[in-house]
């Protein structure tokens, strides 16, 4: 596949970056490049300043407030917004529910959400995971009964990304125990500001609370907010996952690490020169660029290949983005060498002084190389993903 831009697409790529340059909020930028947790209305802030923009939705159709642009735009447009500093577009809303919505959802669902996801009028997290139900996915145990007026939801999910600002789930239930377990799911949409619902935090290995557990205790649904059909939500479920596997292969995200590590590299002194002057250093900075460049082809082939989602290719997708974020994320820690090891979680939530023994820039490179680890677990799991590639590609 043939990588060279055209005129059009470089001159895109200047307007973006300069964009991104001109109106990304700085205190937000500094977060970013410094490797600083941001909070919601951070997240918000910058899809507000997008959407005013007109580029709200870079994946999604015009007819929906999309930009309509092609796979290869879409991935300038990452890579441009992530190398400036940008936050990521949150994703359970414009990646996941939101397509499955435009695919499957009702009229008065189209309606009733697609607009509010442009501007994050309501925030979405995803109701997938349960404790023994995450590569397993379809033994889940949450239950949906029917009653007159809509369905009685009562469960627990877990893993939740973001739910402790999340207003809407989109949620996998059980509402048929007699089928075979992919038969009897449906897809509901919760709103999680009713009585019932209960937020707990899940602190994870870098200190951070980003992951929930949610339990829903006699939850109630309309049945308006069912997608699709009555026990039919696998395949939606399928469908929404080849979109998430895609966008967690992290092609933007990726680009601007290995510049941070190329910068922390040029900063840091090893045997009185920089870093960066170590041959063994070079060598490993070159193969990661190499699978960088093969993965941003990949993404593209796959991206092209099919009008009806990313299908089963998006697994290699998802299984190479993860490997690559963990060894960029690795290579920096060892670049920070004795400096990049303690941990000073105020730095990290705030703009609080770094009081490590070594530069601040070092400050969360133990906390990004911990997080890193999970991105071979969510999203499904880098074993399960090798069985969906030998089953559905390989055909063994």
């Amino acid at each position: 596949m043939d990588l060279t831009w055209s005129d059009d697409e470089l001159a895109f790529r200047d307007e973006v970056s300069d964009f991104v340059a001109a109106q990304l909020p700085e205190d937000i930028r500094d977060k970013v490049m410094r490797h600083q947790r941001l909070i919601n209305t951070d997240y918000i802030r910058w899809h507000r300043i997008l959407a005013a923009k007109g580029w709200g939705a870079p994946s999604w159709p015009v007819e929906y407030g999309g930009t309509g642009w092609g796979p290869l735009k879409r991935l300038i447009f990452e890579i441009e917004c992530f190398k400036g500093g940008a936050p990521r577009l949150l994703p359970f809303g414009l990646g996941m529910i939101g397509p499955v919505l435009m695919k499957y959802g009702s009229e008065s669902l189209k309606q009733r959400f697609l607009p509010r996801m442009l501007t994050v009028e309501d925030w979405w997290c995803q109701g997938y995971s349960e404790p023994g139900s995450g590569s397993d996915l379809a033994s889940l145990k949450t239950r949906a009964t029917r009653t007159e007026d809509g369905y009685v939801v009562n469960g627990q999910k877990t893993w939740t990304t973001l739910a402790q600002y999340a207003d809407w789930m989109f949620c996998l239930a059980r509402t048929d125990s007699e089928s075979k377990p992919q038969r009897g799911i449906s897809m509901l949409l919760i709103d999680l500001r009713q009585p019932g619902v209960t937020v707990r935090p899940i602190r994870t290995l870098d200190g951070g609370v980003d992951v929930n557990e949610v339990w829903l205790d006699d939850v109630k649904v309309p049945f308006e907010n069912l997608v699709g059909e009555e026990n039919n939500g696998w395949t939606y479920a399928k469908y929404l996952l080849g979109h998430e596997r895609t966008g967690i292969a992290g092609i933007g995200l990726c680009y601007r690490e290995l510049a941070i590590l190329k910068d922390l590299a040029a900063r840091t002194s090893a045997d009185g020169r920089p870093a960066i002057a170590n041959p063994r250093l070079k060598e490993k900075i070159a193969r990661i660029e190499v699978d960088l460049l093969a993965l941003e082809m990949l993404l593209l082939r796959v991206a092209t290949s099919s009008a009806q989602g990313p299908g089963p290719q998006a697994s290699i997708l998802k299984i190479r983005g993860s490997e690559i974020q963990q060894d960029l994320a690795m290579l920096q820690l060892e670049v920070m060498g004795v400096d990049g090891w303690p941990y000073d979680p105020q730095w990290m939530e705030s703009d609080a002084d770094f009081f490590g023994p070594g530069p601040d820039f070092a400050a969360a490179a133990s906390a990004g190389y911990f997080d890193m680890r999970k991105t071979s677990i969510y999203g499904g799991t880098t074993e399960v993903q090798k069985g969906i590639i030998a089953k559905m590609i390989i055909g063994v």
